[in-house]
């Protein structure tokens, strides 16, 4: 570790045109402050709103080393925009993160912090330990969201305190073996990653963050992404 470490940050996107920009510059703001070399890659997934057509506006503005854009014809889902983002990335690290400002950039300063204090294979930012929290969620978000951790720790005890959040810091190698290791969908994804990396026997650290409900546009967490959730606990437990 040290000064040839670059960070890749992967934004998956689908109708994100106003939050774009808005991630974007607060981006490349955290990590200009903070010294830290990286690349900003955009997967977007045939968004009908023009999110492409906005990053390509970006990419004018920071350059191509900065904003990589490796878009998709249709929306795909979460594991496979990651596999697809891996392969083009340049960085040893790779940060996840949605692109809706739900996560603040400014976090990531403390990843890297956490990540170097005992070469964690991965950090995770967690909602649900020190000073984190979630702004503007209802109660059954919040409900859904702590009983979903909830249940997850009782059947699974993985030993991280947040399962269900994406804004995350991994090895670039370490990744690329959880992702082709995870056979989930949408939102179990994340969880199936911990739990496999604990199996894996990767190390996690964690970061407390505050979390930001989506500024613009619809919450991605309908009744049937619940239903998914719940079904692919029990495809976790039944194989973990």
């Amino acid at each position: 570790m040290g000064a040839d470490d670059k960070y890749s940050v992967l934004l998956p996107t689908y109708n994100e045109k106003d939050n774009l920009p808005i991630i974007v510059w607060l981006l490349v703001k955290a990590f200009t402050d903070s010294g830290y070399d990286f690349e900003i890659i955009v997967i977007d997934d045939g968004s009908p709103d023009g999110t492409l057509d906005v990053a390509k506006q970006l990419q004018t503005i920071y350059g191509d080393k900065k904003i990589v854009l490796r878009p998709r014809e249709k929306k795909l889902g979460l594991g496979t925009a990651y596999i697809h983002g891996i392969k083009h990335a340049t960085g040893n690290y790779v940060v996840i993160m949605d692109a809706d400002l739900s996560h603040h950039p400014k976090f990531i300063h403390q990843f890297i912090e956490k990540q170097k204090e005992k070469d964690y294979d991965l950090v995770s930012g967690t909602r649900y330990s020190g000073n984190g929290g979630v702004y503007g969620w209802d109660l059954k978000r919040k409900v859904i969201s702590r009983g979903a951790n909830y249940v997850t720790q009782v059947l699974l005890r993985p030993g991280a305190s947040d399962l269900t959040g994406s804004f995350r810091l991994y090895k670039k190698k370490v990744l690329e073996k959880l992702v082709q290791s995870c056979k989930s969908k949408g939102y179990v994804f994340q969880m199936e990653m911990v739990i496999r990396a604990r199996q894996l026997g990767f190390t996690i650290g964690e970061v407390p963050i505050s979390f930001v409900d989506r500024v613009y546009g619809e919450s991605k967490l309908g009744g049937n992404e619940i239903y998914q959730f719940a079904k692919g606990l029990l495809y976790l437990f039944a194989t973990t």
